[in-house]
């Protein structure tokens, strides 16, 4: 399932509609990327699927900030 780690974005429903108006189901997907962030604290790379928006959080607040707020589930870091 694709879930962001840091933010808790997952897929949302939504339709495709035509030039007729014709309605079929589609997914809109999360901006997830696989990126490495170095944590200074324990001195490892940490591997995370993270959206855009989560990458400028992490950004903006620091790794180990992002991780204590993050919304999704928690998993060993």
């Amino acid at each position: 399932m694709k879930v962001c780690e840091i933010t808790g974005k997952v897929a949302l429903n939504g339709n495709n509609v035509s030039h007729s108006n014709k309605k079929t189901k589609r997914r809109f997907n999360p901006n997830l990327k696989t990126k490495r962030f170095w944590n200074e604290e324990e001195g490892r790379w940490i591997t995370l699927k993270v959206s855009a928006a989560g990458i400028k959080t992490i950004n903006k607040n620091g790794l180990s900030a992002a991780l204590k707020n993050a919304a999704a589930p928690k998993k060993v870091y």
